[in-house]
């Protein structure tokens, strides 16, 4: 009796929501004194003019086979993004097109724009863009990390490339580095116009956030109480960050190596803190993300459907990366015989950051030509 007049009660209320909307219209086309305070430019959608740099600061060489612009387009949370646009020369029609963004605390100057302006050599007109709160794309505060935000940007990037004139919408594809690796997968388990997707050298930063490295080496037990003492350290920081007026940063790649350091940690230090992969704009390069982020990304996990991905999906990793593991455990829950796992013999997580005798980029040009047309 009580499941029914549960159910009774939910279907009244979800009619009294519907009718109220209905009345509240009719009234309002009637010129009855009861309008909504609802006014389309509530839901428009606004450009935030940036303050882009134009000349060539990438870590990487100006290709002479392809053009390159900067644009800027605005995700669903109102935040404009800038971006690189990178278009094969002597292109006409309607092209396929890629959208591509990582590391996680990395800019479009590094590894993602390198990744653009290849696939773009190889037919695809590409954009690398900064997430969120970084580089030179706006959101305030800065340094912010957000599995919710972050994915979404990929789906605003599919938002500007499907209304571009010189994109075919039916067959955009995306790519994501590092950390936007497993965004990126993220992001086509939740948007249907995503046709095939690429993540490189994958981390998945809610898994790594809540459990720390090599979780796979930890019980249960051990895990539950490191995470609880991390959200303990970290609501205790916006505490104080609510009393200092500003939000701490947790600081980048570490300037100076400590002798003990993890091998990827060299690795890092070798792409971030050198003339290599060095730049200004990146937070892996100066102070690091928001201390704070690690809230959200340790309570919100990401790819809990990505098992339901119908399109294409390519796990891309190194042989000897110490973030292997994430890409490999993200693999075992894609289904369909159009997912595929990559290894690279020999290489390491950052080799596939910008090492082009590493990166297959021929073999994912033959991937997104087989899943895009």
């Amino acid at each position: 009796m009580k499941k029914v007049m549960r159910r009774l009660l939910t279907a009244m209320l979800c009619a009294g929501v519907m009718t109220v909307g209905i009345n509240s219209e009719a009234a309002v086309q009637e010129g009855n004194t009861m309008q909504s305070a609802e006014k389309r430019i509530d839901r428009q959608i606004n450009v935030e003019k940036l303050n882009l740099t134009e000349e060539w600061d990438k870590v990487f060489a100006k290709s002479d086979a392809v053009n390159h612009k900067k644009v800027t387009f605005v995700n669903r949370y109102g935040i404009t993004l800038a971006a690189d646009v990178y278009i094969p020369k002597n292109a006409n029609g309607k092209m396929p097109a890629l959208a591509v963004s990582g590391p996680f605390g990395a800019v479009k100057e590094q590894s993602s724009g390198l990744y653009a302006q290849e696939m773009a050599k190889r037919g695809y007109l590409t954009i690398a863009f900064d997430p969120s709160f970084t580089g030179e794309s706006g959101g305030s505060p800065r340094y912010v990390a957000s599995p919710d935000i972050n994915t979404e940007d990929f789906s605003a990037a599919v938002d500007f490339l499907s209304t571009q004139d010189n994109v075919d919408a039916n067959r955009i594809g995306i790519i994501g580095i590092c950390g936007w690796g497993g965004m990126a997968l993220n992001a086509a388990s939740m948007d249907t116009r995503i046709k095939a997707t690429v993540a490189s050298t994958m981390y998945d930063m809610t898994r790594v956030s809540a459990n720390g490295y090599f979780d796979y080496e930890k019980d249960a037990a051990t895990l539950a109480k490191e995470r609880y003492a991390n959200r303990q350290a970290l609501n205790n920081q916006r505490t104080e960050d609510y009393k200092n007026g500003f939000y701490k940063n947790a600081g980048g790649v570490p300037d100076v190596l400590p002798e003990d350091a993890p091998w990827f940690v060299k690795d890092y230090f070798a792409y971030y803190k050198t003339k290599r992969g060095y730049h200004p704009r990146s937070l892996n390069s100066n102070g690091g993300w928001n201390v704070t982020s690690g809230l959200s990304l340790m309570t919100m996990p990401i790819l809990q459907y990505s098992d339901e991905i119908q399109s294409a999906v390519m796990v891309l990793h190194g042989e000897k990366a110490h973030s292997r593991y994430f890409g490999e455990d993200a693999f075992k829950k894609l289904k369909g015989d159009n997912k595929e796992l990559v290894i690279i013999p020999g290489a390491s997580h950052v080799d596939l950051y910008d090492n082009l005798e590493k990166i297959p980029f021929d073999r994912l040009a033959e991937f997104f030509k087989k899943n895009l047309g």
